[in-house]
């Protein structure tokens, strides 16, 4: 439900209205409720809007390890998402890494439970290590 605030210019009340609709809005002549004056101020408020995501594709190597370097796990996600995207070659342990890391899990839990999974490949009978 959009709301909008006003400052009433005779009697300096600050308020806000809202409108179920934008049309509803359009179709409005508002009036301070204090003094029933239209000479109105509409004020701007706070706004929210959405960070611009990067794009990790056209950054540099220095420029990828300083994101890695950041510490920033949901950050270093993103990158491996928008690098390796849904590449089949990359395997299911990237992966499953980048959706740990998407999911705000820590880089260093992430990286050793990545290491003790290939451990315990190496280690199984039949595997290339034996």
């Amino acid at each position: 439900m959009p709301a909008y605030d006003y400052r009433c210019k005779d009697c300096g009340n600050r308020f806000s209205l809202f409108y179920k609709t934008y049309t509803a809005y359009d179709d409005a002549t508002p009036t301070c409720p204090e003094c029933d004056s239209a000479a109105l101020s509409r004020l701007i408020g706070q706004i929210n809007m959405q960070a611009p995501s990067q794009d990790f594709s056209k950054m540099s190597s220095n420029e990828m390890l300083s994101v890695m370097e950041s510490g920033d796990s949901r950050q270093v996600g993103e990158m491996f998402q928008q690098v390796g995207g849904a590449d089949p070659r990359l395997g299911k342990d990237y992966h499953d890494a980048t959706q740990k890391l998407l999911k705000g899990e820590s880089m260093d839990k992430v990286e050793h439970d990545l290491s003790d999974k290939q451990q315990s490949k190496k280690s199984s009978p039949g595997s290339a290590g034996e």
